[in-house]
């Protein structure tokens, strides 16, 4: 073994959302900060290599080949198996995990994490979210309220960048957004029948995103330019990415060493001094073992990743690692169950059409078990979808080739409009994940075994999630409404959260109300890993806010020699 020399005020374990934003406030504040990300580096706009092609410039129009469906089983359950993104998605041969049952885990292992992936879909969680747990007594109670983070989604949202209208709703809170993108013509009429519909109970908003609608020169940002290629990273930096905007201002500080192809395997704990000193990494190119050390650590390796870490640490100390006193480490896997909801066709509207690809479509917040509203399930659901115009791509097997079907292919289509539901999931106890030591990956390092099943309430919600998207387009006049509960299996909606929740007591929770781990308390989890419910809204904002906020009560206490 050889011990690195350097000593950093803090280390950050992850480059994805919620570790650039560590990053950037702990270096502003005037930290040394070593980052560390597992995968090789992406350097902002020069190796975004895909991101001005089109589908005819890969061989395969960016559809897989049979033999990537074989070689990359999992990612074949839906869209990140294709041409353009290959390689952004992490190598499932280099990286197994067990599947007690079904899991569908999607990592992006490289700088910037699955921040150059993500749907940009920005929402805040609202009061209610917040004691939801402590009223129907599910789970645990989180150990803050809306009014503790209030603050830090205004701070958040300023800096990354968010475009939104501001709606007037308690299901979901308004921030601080740059101009909305708009809704088209049909979204605009179907929003205005649903709200006469229903009595103004029922809303069809624009979604709120964190593309910038107006340039931020202060970050090097453009606006957006509605190209529709967000996930082939943007050269304009015009969404909101690790590298487009935490990393850079990070940088500039001075404070900040990046170190690529460091993959953390565990905290190193002091018994003695009930403190962290530090982290093991393997280099994964040469497989070198080093130490790191440092006074505080912030684990934002990505939800399951930072728990994986957290069970492979101090097991000396305690059998199932670093934080498992409390027996809530690796339990409560969340994620929004979805791929349930309607479609149908929209008559009329032949002589409009709309300007450029959005990079957002519309959303319908919750309705369900809000207000008067009961259910014989808890909790609710928001809808996600837009309207357009059919496409070339539409299905013209009945038309001859030749100057009939190029006609035809000049020719906008009829108008569709769809949705499908974003349903919150439970806290469960024994939806769990735990350390297969029987299986190894690449380096030789223990895998996670996933055990986690939908249970009744999400089952029971999902036939209103479809049920209410075919009344709500009835409503509004569309046409041949077809409502549809598909395949969905945890980890689908790329939005794992839990497992090593925050809480008011250590016997039932791993972190405390500042995100610190309860038996070490210089030890920091801010990613999803955090998350004491899960709501129906889209987390990552909420990521951000909570690690600004740790952040800054991190330096406070290192200020008063508390950590």
């Amino acid at each position: 073994m050889t011990t690195a020399t350097n000593h950093y005020d803090a280390i950050v374990v992850g480059s994805g959302i919620s570790g650039g934003w560590a990053a950037k406030e702990l270096t502003e504040k005037g930290l040394k900060v070593l980052l560390l990300e597992r995968g090789r580096n992406i350097e902002h706009i020069k190796d975004y290599t895909n991101a001005f092609k089109e589908a005819w410039d890969y061989p395969h129009r960016d559809r897989p080949t049979e033999q990537k469906k074989q070689d990359y089983p999992v990612l074949k359950r839906d869209y990140p198996l294709n041409e353009s993104t290959f390689g952004m998605w992490a190598n499932e041969k280099e990286n197994p995990y067990v599947e007690k049952k079904r899991f569908d885990w999607y990592r992006g292992y490289h700088m910037g994490g699955r921040s150059l992936l993500w749907g940009r879909q920005s929402y805040r969680l609202n009061e209610a979210d917040f004691e939801a747990n402590a009223k129907e007594g599910i789970a645990v109670d989180w150990p803050i309220r809306y009014a503790d983070l209030a603050p830090w989604y205004d701070y958040v949202e300023r800096f990354a960048g968010i475009s939104g209208n501001r709606d007037g709703l308690d299901v979901l809170p308004d921030g601080q957004y740059l101009p909305a993108i708009d809704l088209n013509i049909v979204e605009k009429d179907v929003a205005a029948r649903i709200k006469k519909a229903f009595g103004g109970s029922r809303h069809l908003i624009i979604g709120r995103t964190a593309n910038i609608t107006k340039p931020m020169p202060e970050q090097n940002r453009v606006n957006c330019q509605y190209r529709a290629k967000c996930w082939l990273g943007c050269p304009f930096g015009a969404y909101f990415s690790t590298q487009s905007s935490t990393l850079p201002v990070a940088m500039k500080t001075g404070n900040l060493t990046v170190r690529p192809y460091s993959i953390v395997t565990q905290v190193l704990y002091d018994k003695d001094k009930k403190r962290a000193r530090g982290v093991e990494v393997i280099d994964s190119e040469t497989n070198q073992t080093v130490e790191f050390t440092s006074k505080i650590i912030f684990l934002n390796a990505s939800s399951f990743n930072s728990t994986w870490i957290l069970m492979n640490s101090a097991t000396d100390v305690w059998e199932g690692g670093l934080g498992s006193s409390s027996n809530a480490l690796g339990r409560n896997v969340m994620d929004h169950h979805l791929n349930a909801g309607a479609w149908g066709e929209v008559e009329g509207y032949q002589d409009s059409y709309y300007s450029g690809r959005r990079p957002t479509g519309f959303y319908v917040p919750r309705f369900r078990n809000w207000g008067s509203d009961k259910r014989d399930y808890l909790r609710g659901f928001g809808y996600q979808g837009a309207a357009s115009r059919e496409n070339w791509r539409r299905d013209v097997a009945e038309l001859s080739i030749g100057a009939d079907l190029k006609a035809a292919l000049t020719e906008p289509g009829r108008w569709t409009i769809g949705m499908g539901g974003f349903g919150e999931m439970l806290p469960h106890h024994d939806n769990r994940i735990f350390l297969d030591r029987t299986v190894k990956d690449k380096w030789g390092l223990p895998v996670l075994a996933m055990d986690v099943e939908l249970k009744d309430n999400e089952i029971r919600m999902r036939k209103d999630m479809m049920n209410d998207a075919i009344e709500f387009f009835e409503q509004a006049g569309v046409k041949n409404v077809q409502g549809y509960n598909g395949d969905y299996g945890p980890g689908m909606g790329i939005h794992e959260m839990g497992t090593a929740r925050m809480g008011r007591d250590p016997k039932t929770s791993v972190l405390n109300g500042n995100n610190q781990v309860w038996d070490a308390p210089n030890v920091f989890v801010t990613d999803g890993a955090c998350m004491t419910s899960a709501s129906c809204v889209n987390p990552s904002l909420t990521y951000m806010a909570l690690t600004a906020r740790a952040a800054n009560f991190a330096v406070e206490a290192l200020k008063k020699g508390e950590l």
